[in-house]
């Protein structure tokens, strides 16, 4: 009888500080260099390099409160590129793929991986190869946890995040208690600022002490959701990996200014190209839309001007994604809502009532709509292949001076021919 073991177990895959890391891969000078990247109209620091975490710039914290110590130490700050980041994204997931094919894409920056195809001995080695792998073919480092256990995979890739090797496995470990005593409570997935407190509040501080807790007691004081985390604490499955990912119900599209925005014209186009936007999401998604809402509103901290927030939503007499109908029927909503003399800070579409695309035919179907869909394919494509808003519409605007403030960009993308880094010889 063979001794080989096949047990059940689950990768976390994360990629390292991934947003610093993206900008790293196309500027080698920055390297070794403390790094932060920020939020939307260069808000919040949303990604820290490890150098500038030992600064002790803290996550979600202001870019002005964070202004002195950044530039006291030479800190190099970029603006969000979110092209550049979905894109490197979207390679990390693919070079995954080549070892299992079953794998839950948890967010831009990490996955679970089912490795119960490998065996207990050589699961850690697995591990190394992929990270190696990654690394090698995207540029993109990356830690690794294995375990029983989507919620063990989440503490051994907290561990392996300190390791050199940049890899942890948890498999074929009898007793788990030490390493989950060093776990705080609050660092456990699944658990939130207002679960953590109640924990506390009942003597739980850690890992250990909620796996050793009863399970009778934390179903009758909290819930199932919290039964199950417990339970994969103790080694024992409760949460599936999603390999099929389900279909959205709604897409909104939605943007802070980077300025004050006052006339028509200007939030005309600012709605125009959020359309495009959610309207491309969707038909890359093979849906169609029922209906869509344009909401508009002011800043609620202006103390020198007032307050006003409004929406309308409308019904599509057909479900569509087509972009001319999606915009000129945004346009309509929004000429009913504005007004002037308001400074607007945020506008955004929603498309709701989101079903499949099946393509059939109806009652009012024309040769017309027909050609609209192979317009809207070869707008697709065109801006699949050479940058987003390469083909759009007038109405769009061409200068959008409303744009979202981006001062610190590195200016790069993967998907426009002429943002790529130039290299001189």
């Amino acid at each position: 009888m063979s001794s080989t073991q096949y047990s059940k177990k689950i990768a976390l895959v994360d990629c390292n500080s991934f947003y610093v890391s993206c900008e790293r891969l196309f500027n080698p000078r920055i390297r070794k260099k403390p790094v932060v990247v920020l939020s939307n109209n260069d808000g919040c620091i949303i990604s820290r390099s490890n150098e500038a975490k030992a600064l002790g710039i803290k996550m979600g914290e202001p870019y002005f409160k964070a202004r002195d110590i950044i530039l006291k130490n030479k800190v190099e700050v970029f603006s969000s590129n979110y092209s550049l980041y979905g894109d490197l994204s979207r390679r990390v997931m693919r070079t995954l793929k080549r070892f299992n094919s079953d794998i839950e894409v948890y967010s831009i920056d990490e996955a679970f991986m089912d490795l119960s195809n490998y065996t207990d001995t050589e699961v850690e080695s697995v591990g190394r190869e992929i990270r190696q792998t990654v690394l090698k073919w995207t540029g993109i480092p990356t830690s690794i946890g294995i375990a029983k256990t989507k919620t063990l995979s989440k503490v051994a890739n907290h561990i392996a995040k300190k390791k050199q090797s940049g890899v942890t496995s948890l498999i074929g470990i009898e007793n788990l208690d030490p390493i989950l005593e060093k776990v705080e409570i609050n660092d456990v997935w699944g658990v939130g600022r207002q679960l953590t407190k109640f924990y506390q509040k009942n003597g739980i501080y850690n890992a250990k002490q909620l796996k050793n807790k009863s399970n009778t007691w934390i179903k009758k004081s909290s819930n199932v959701l919290s039964s199950r985390t417990a339970m994969e604490l103790r080694g024992v499955p409760c949460i599936d990996i999603e390999i099929t990912q389900t279909k959205r119900k709604s897409c909104v599209v939605s943007r802070s200014f980077g300025k004050r925005i006052e006339t028509f014209q200007e939030l005309k186009e600012a709605v125009a190209n959020y359309c495009l936007n959610a309207s491309e999401k969707i038909r890359s998604e093979s849906l169609v839309a029922k209906a869509i809402t344009v909401f508009v509103r002011t800043s609620p901290f202006q103390r020198n001007f007032g307050y006003y927030s409004n929406s309308k939503t409308v019904d599509f007499p057909i479900a569509t994604n087509n972009s001319i109908e999606t915009v000129k029927t945004a346009v309509a909503s929004l000429e009913s809502i504005f007004k002037n003399g308001y400074r607007y800070q945020k506008a955004g579409v929603m498309l709701t009532g989101l079903s499949n695309a099946d393509g059939k035919k109806n009652l009012f179907s024309s040769e017309k709509d027909e050609k609209i869909n192979s317009l809207m394919r070869s707008m697709d494509n065109t801006n699949y292949r050479y940058g987003r808003a390469t083909l759009s519409l007038a109405s769009a605007g061409v200068h959008k001076k409303w744009n979202m403030r981006r001062q610190y960009s590195s200016k790069i993308d993967t998907a426009d021919f002429y943002s790529l880094p130039k290299i001189r010889i």
